[in-house]
């Protein structure tokens, strides 16, 4: 696993798995010649991109570097007691 911690949270799992849902529904009518299931998969994709975003803006994503930095200096400094 990486040590970053690459991707592992609830935002990027949760836009990931509606977009491969998407992509799956956009496969399938495109095999049925289908154009508005196809259209319908399209917007899936994107819906999965938004919920991302929307759940990392909530605070669900990976922070950035400067809060992981943040998180690592608070690791290494002893407690005072």
């Amino acid at each position: 696993m990486s040590s970053s911690g690459h991707g592992h949270t609830p935002a990027a799992w949760t836009g990931v798995i509606i977009s491969f849902i998407g992509f799956c529904v956009a496969g399938a009518f495109t095999v049925l010649a289908n154009v508005p299931g196809f259209w319908a998969g399209i917007v899936l994709i994107g819906i999965g991109a938004v919920a991302g975003g929307v759940m990392s803006a909530m605070g669900l994503g990976q922070a950035g570097k400067k809060g992981a930095t943040a998180r690592a200096q608070a690791k290494a400094r002893p407690q005072e007691g």
